[in-house]
């Protein structure tokens, strides 16, 4: 199975970032990961900028895909959770699992109706930089639950 991670921005330099790739290294020995950034809207009106990231996201999504859209109002779900569902995902032969990042202002209804899956990280709000890392380390730490190594007590 493999994992695509699809947001809005870029990677800036800096620690939390190289905490991001590192994190990415340590999935990729149990999960092909692909990022793929869509360029952020140009502008300041939210609505239009929400408009356009989602169509950014859409084109960039695999027609086959089983996505999973990242969102402050998704279901909670505890790591161990997280990591039966990516098992069975595996298991029942998803070939790609795409966990869509939105931009600042977030996505309209279009990506919502196309998500399999809404789930939040956290009911706070992160910085897109930080959610990237906090999701790369959960898909790492669920990797590391499946593997049944002592990564996650």
């Amino acid at each position: 199975m493999r994992i695509r991670m699809v947001m809005v921005g870029r990677n800036a330099p800096g620690p939390v970032t190289d905490a991001f790739e590192e994190m990415l290294g340590r999935l990729q020995r149990s999960f092909p990961v692909e990022q793929v950034v869509v360029a952020d809207p140009p502008g300041t009106d939210p609505e239009r900028k929400r408009r356009e990231g989602t169509d950014r996201l859409l084109k960039a999504l695999e027609k086959d895909s089983l996505v999973v859209l990242l969102d402050e109002r998704g279901e909670a779900l505890g790591s161990t959770a997280f990591a039966t569902r990516l098992g069975r995902w595996r298991d029942q032969g998803t070939r790609q699992v795409a966990f869509v990042i939105g931009g600042a202002y977030g996505v309209d209804d279009r990506l919502r109706a196309r998500a399999s899956q809404v789930i939040a990280l956290s009911p706070m709000t992160f910085t897109h930089q930080m959610v990237r890392l906090v999701l790369a380390e959960q898909l790492y730490r669920a990797s590391e639950i499946l593997r049944g190594s002592g990564y996650h007590h």
